[in-house]
């Protein structure tokens, strides 16, 4: 937990608030005025590093970002509008027409609709491999990949990926990698294990309230040598590499953020930064009540699935390697769609929403919304079932909502 801790003591000092106002300071002009002409063009150069027009940034989510790279350890951050506008910026910030990214394992069903649906209608490819299959990793990689995507902890599949090997093996062929972080900040560190970018929906865990529509791109410094982006498939950007370590940011913003309008807003920036205050004690409390609930769901009888039992595929990694938890995310598979509505309308506890990462619990059935439009290959791929409800634990006693949880179970079954 020594992580946590050190996030506790870093906030206050990034933030600034030890005298005057305490709260993070929002500023919500749309533009911003420059001293001079001279400032303007060394504004619009990038050599001063002042606010420059609202859709390229503002001060608020400055100081957020600066949290942000801080806690994952990056060279910067840059924040958007909302998560799946931090993965549209990534991939139009480095793809173009005729470029192919590889997606491993689960995903969220916006990342699976974007990669499947939308930017093959731009010459894009989206190509599927599952977190242990390495050899089709290689092989995909071998075809020319310019860029893996994966998240931390499949959502709402919940596998693990080994984000090391995966990471050396994009190294090997020169493609960028992209993790999606989302459900475990401060548990998952994706840059010590090779991530070049981290995404974050910064709406969920983050905020943590359920209050603030935003996302994240943390990106790692340029290196001075062994530089994979120097290869000939990133020839496009190269010019802006020579701007230096920082110099993702431009790459983000000049060929995603400036044009797409990505940005963040100042409000939801502000909002972001007050659950940041808390984020670790949260992620700690959340982690720990996952843990002693699944271990009372399946002691139950309950079918429930998370990588701390022994019957999930990847329950060794999950000892090994998040010795913290894996995030909010439990799921329930109840047979049927009638059982899991059953199930759902049956708890006390559970607000039904399509969210994650709240301080109350949150669940969903997920065949009838999220993934209502997907072909039952998708769903079979995704691991979408007829009975799955997808539950995102809150701060609640385990306990009640093992007792909660138990009864809807056993009146759905009935």
């Amino acid at each position: 937990m020594e992580k946590y801790e050190y996030f506790n003591t870093l906030l206050p000092q990034i933030i600034g608030l030890k005298k005057g106002a305490i709260a993070p300071q929002i500023t919500p002009s749309a533009a911003f005025g420059y001293a001079s002409a001279e400032e303007a063009e060394s504004i619009f150069s990038g050599e001063a590093a002042k606010p420059l027009y609202a859709r390229m940034g503002n001060p608020t989510g400055a100081k957020l970002e600066t949290v942000l790279a801080k806690m994952e350890g990056g060279q910067g951050a840059v924040v958007t509008s909302s998560g799946m506008a931090a993965i549209t910026m990534v991939l139009t910030a480095f793809l173009q027409s005729g470029d192919k990214v590889l997606c491993i394992g689960g995903f969220f069903g916006g990342t699976y609709a974007l990669m499947n649906d939308t930017l093959p209608r731009f010459g894009i490819e989206g190509i599927f491999c599952d977190v242990d299959d390495y050899d089709g990793i290689e092989k995909a990689l071998q075809s020319g990949v310019k860029m893996v995507l994966c998240e931390s902890v499949g959502n709402p599949n919940l596998k693990l990926p080994n984000l090391r090997e995966i990471a050396g093996l994009c190294d090997c062929y020169n493609a960028l990698f992209v993790v999606d972080n989302t459900v475990t900040p401060l548990i998952v560190e994706p840059f010590k294990m090779g991530a070049d970018l981290v995404v974050y929906s910064t709406t969920k865990i983050i905020s943590g309230h359920s209050a603030a529509l935003g996302g994240a791109v943390v990106f790692r410094a340029v290196k001075d040598s062994d530089e994979k982006l120097l290869d000939s498939k990133f020839s496009a950007i190269h010019p802006i590499l020579k701007k230096g370590k920082g110099a993702l940011m431009m790459v983000l913003k000049k060929r995603a953020m400036r044009d797409f309008g990505m940005s963040a807003n100042a409000f939801a920036s502000f909002l972001t930064l007050l659950g940041l205050e808390t984020l670790p004690l949260r992620t700690k409390r959340v982690n720990e009540s996952v843990e002693k609930l699944v271990r009372l769901l399946d002691e139950a009888g309950v079918n429930v699935r998370h990588p701390n039992l022994e019957t999930h595929e990847h329950h060794l990694r999950y000892k090994e390697n998040f010795s913290d938890g894996c995030g909010p995310i439990v799921t329930i598979d109840c047979g049927t769609k009638e059982k899991a509505f059953t199930f759902l309308n049956e708890s006390k506890l559970i607000t039904q929403t399509a969210n994650i990462g709240d301080n109350r619990t949150l669940g969903l059935h997920m065949a009838s919304t999220i993934y209502r439009d997907f072909n039952e290959d998708e769903k079979r791929r995704l691991g979408i079932t007829d009975g799955l409800v997808r539950l995102s634990i809150g701060l609640e006693s385990p306990d009640e909502l093992a007792k909660d949880m138990i009864l809807a179970w056993k009146s759905a079954q009935s």
